[in-house]
Formats: structure tokens, C-alpha cells, sequence
């Protein structure tokens, strides 16, 4: 098992923020549905796990990527798209839920025949909202009871669709990428209410950067137009507020870490972690109330911020998406903090956690081969007494790669021996 063994320490310095992971994945499929002859140049990558299934992806949907190393550990993609139907595709979506759920509808729309695997959680994330829409449109799709791999075949067809946003917003995103490469109009009624709005705005705003216009209907309905065409352009990623979260808690919670690299004005629903950390330093109440149903990615290094927010108790609710994510990310964060010596008690919906000043460590904990939960412990160990074992710590690499370079950088003590990619 891969582990690492942190050292408790306080963290201090300037980190700029990765790019945004949610953006990256957005650009590089849009740059990638141009038809228009033009190379797309999309700027400020890095090559995580994530992205690479996707950059996988959109190449068997006929992309030509071509990527060129940057400084930093990041990279600049050069796309072009390509408008040949193929005929038999297969797709590797790793542990990436956005590769899947985004590129289900483009594999329908741009393939005779087109097959997604993966592996890890990622192989029982739920997909029932795209099977209801097979069954209304007749398109042939073979699963193993309802686990990946899925194999579909058959064209997806302009008009109306009726899609629950309950589960994820990816469903709807991932129609808003293949609905205007179809001949006619389509309209997206939501049947539900819909989470995540946040990413929704980001697949709308990156979608009018490539010429794509899609109608909001104050979030119950998306006009799609039909016959548009993607353009080609540069793109820079700019900085992730899902990643920054983790330096702007430890610092929050007594580390002294500036991170630089985000947009004030960035339409990233994550960028609400900045109005939570205001929220403790400003609220009264001993009770902080967190609705989870916008920020669930937020949700593990909110439990370590809660944690160490000393005589205010936290109550973190609308969180249960959390539960078929790359871990069942309410027990895994609870069952590990509380290894770490915290006060966390596991709801249906989310977290209830009593806050205290320091936490224990002198114990080995884990990842649950989950990104988010491995990021928010080793920001936990900052506050810990003890030194503590991190298990399974390479799961960053999903999402941001360099994290522990960069804690290191910041004067984190790790043990040296196992660490690497």
C-alpha cells in the first residue's frame, strides 16, 4: 500500500492555485468539436488522471491533441476536431465521472457504436437518467446490470428531453455538449430540483466561447439550438477554487498560507468556500449551518475546517450525493478524522461536527483511494499533535497531482521515502 508518513508542521508561503479541473475538462471537449479546420489552443493544464480520460476520450472521438510541456508541471494542448463519424469506439474513463457522464451523448452523436469502461467506484456511478433517455429514443445499450462496461449504439435525436438534475449535474452537461451537433432544435426540461448549478454556468459559459448559445430558462429549462457549429479558440484555464480549498482552509484553521491564481469573479460554485471561512470568523452562533447541495466536492476539507473551528459546531446537510462519489465521502472523511481525534458524527444527509483546537494523529489513516479525502487529511496532520500515516495517498493524482510537492513546498514534513506519483 502506498503511504506516507506526515509530520505535524505549520505551513507557510505563496502557492498558486492548479487549474481548474471542472474548466480543463469543458475546454478540451469543446476544443475538440470544432470542425472548422482552426487548432484550438487551450493553455494551463496539468495532467491528472481526470483529464487524461478525457483527453483519451475526445482522441478516439477523432481529436487530434497534441500536448506541449509548459513550466510548472503544466501543460498547453493544441485541438483540432474532426468531423468524421466513427465507427466502433472505445473509451476508457479511468475514475472520472465527468469523462463518462460528459462524453455518453458525444458518443452517440459522433460514433456508430461506442463503449465506456473504467474502473474503481466509478463502474457503479449511477447513469439512469441517460438509460431512461435510451429507452424514450430506442437506442440500443448493453450493460452489466446497470455497471459499466456500457456499450451504446444508435443516434441520439433533437426534441425534448426530460431530465431529473437531482443526481448530478453532468447529465445535463453532457447533453448541452452533443445536442447542438444534432440537425434539430432540443429542449432540456428539468423534472426536479436541480444540483450543482454552479458547473451548469461553467458548461454554459465555456460553451459561448466556442460559439455555442444555449437559453436559460432560470435553470427549469435549456434551449439548445440544433445545426451550430463550435468554433475554434485559446483558452487559458483559470485557477480551481475546488483545489485552492484545501491551502485556503489550512490557512483558515492556523497556517500561514497565501494562495494566489483565482478569478474574483469566476462563476466556480466552490468559490463559496471563501464566504464559509468569512462565516466562522463572523458569525455569532456557536452553530454553523452548511448546505452541501451546490459545494459537494467541498464537503471533506469542510469536515477538517469544522473540526478545528474551536467551540463552534458545524452541521453539514444536503450532502448525500456524497455517498456514490469516489468513496462514500461522509463516512470515509468522518471515520478518518475521528481516527485523527475528532468530533464527527456521520448523518443520512451529511455531518454533524463539534469543534476543538488541535487533533491527535499518532495513528495511520486513509484515503479511501479518494483525492479530496487524502488532500483534507494530510491538511488535518497540520493540526495534529502526533505525526500520523497517510495510506493510499497517491489518489491525488486524480486531480492535482503536485499536491504533495506543493505541501512540501510550503514547508509540509513528509517522509521522503515513498513519496512520488
Amino acid at each position: 500500500m502506498n503511504s506516507i508518513l506526515i509530520k505535524p508542521s505549520k505551513l507557510t508561503g505563496t502557492i498558486a492555485a492548479p487549474p481548474s479541473k471542472s474548466m480543463s475538462h469543458r475546454a478540451i471537449i469543446c476544443s475538440s468539436l470544432c470542425t472548422d479546420g482552426s487548432i484550438s489552443v487551450i493553455d494551463n493544464i496539468i495532467l491528472s488522471d481526470d483529464i487524461e480520460a478525457t483527453i483519451g476520450g475526445m482522441r478516439q472521438l477523432g481529436a487530434e491533441i497534441k500536448i506541449v510541456e509548459k513550466e510548472n508541471n503544466t501543460y498547453c494542448l493544441k485541438i483540432r476536431g474532426n468531423n468524421n463519424i466513427l465507427k466502433n469506439v472505445q473509451i476508457n474513463c479511468k475514475e472520472s465521472g465527468s469523462t463518462l457522464r460528459f462524453l455518453i451523448p458525444l458518443g452517440l452523436t459522433l460514433a456508430k457504436k461506442c463503449t465506456f469502461s473504467g474502473h474503481g467506484k466509478l463502474i457503479q456511478r449511477p447513469l439512469d437518467v441517460y438509460y431512461k433517455i435510451f429507452k424514450e429514443q430506442n437506442i440500443i445499450f448493453e450493460t452489466s446490470n446497470s455497471k459499466l462496461p456500457l456499450c451504446v449504439s444508435g443516434d441520439l435525436t433533437g426534441g425534448n428531453y426530460e431530465v431529473s438534475g437531482n443526481i448530478s449535474s453532468q447529465f445535463i452537461s453532457g447533453l448541452l455538449f452533443a445536442l447542438p451537433l444534432l440537425k434539430n432544435d432540443s429542449t432540456i426540461k428539468i423534472i426536479d430540483k436541480i444540483e450543482s448549478i454552479g458547473y451548469i454556468d461553467l458548461t454554459i459559459d465555456i460553451l459561448r466561447k466556442f460559439n455555442i448559445n444555449i437559453e436559460n430558462n432560470n435553470y427549469k429549462e435549456f434551449k439548445v439550438h440544433g445545426n451550430s457549429q463550435y468554433k475554434s479558440t485559446s483558452y487559458s484555464v483559470e485557477g480551481d477554487y475546488s483545489q485552492a480549498a484545501f491551502f485556503l482552509t489550512a490557512h483558515a484553521i492556523g497556517n500561514d498560507v497565501k494562495c494566489v491564481g483565482l478569478n474574483e469573479n469566476s462563476l466556480q460554485g466552490d468559490k463559496e468556500i471563501i464566504d464559509i471561512i468569512e462565516k466562522y470568523k463572523s458569525s455569532k452562533n456557536d452553530e454553523i449551518l452548511i448546505d452541501a447541495s451546490q459545494i459537494p466536492d467541498l464537503v471533506p476539507i469542510l469536515a477538517v475546517l469544522g473540526t478545528l473551528k474551536n467551540g463552534k459546531t458545524t452541521r453539514i446537510i444536503n450532502a448525500e450525493r456524497l455517498r456514490i462519489k469516489e468513496s462514500d465521502r461522509l463516512k470515509a472523511i468522518a471515520t478518518e478524522m475521528n481516527k485523527l481525534g475528532a468530533n464527527i458524527v456521520e448523518l443520512n444527509d451529511g455531518l454533524l461536527i463539534k469543534g476543538q483546537s488541535r487533533l491527535k494523529g499518532n495513528v495511520a489513516v486513509n484515503s479511501w483511494n479518494d483525492h479530496r479525502i487524502a488532500m483534507s487529511l494530510a491538511i488535518a496532520a497540520t493540526k495534529c499533535e502526533h505525526e500520523i500515516i497517510l495510506e493510499n495517498y497517491i489518489a491525488v493524482n486524480k486531480s492535482y497531482p503536485e499536491f504533495f510537492s506543493d505541501y512540501k513546498a510550503l514547508g509540509g514534513k513528509i517522509n521522503e521515502f515513498n513519496v512520488g506519483k
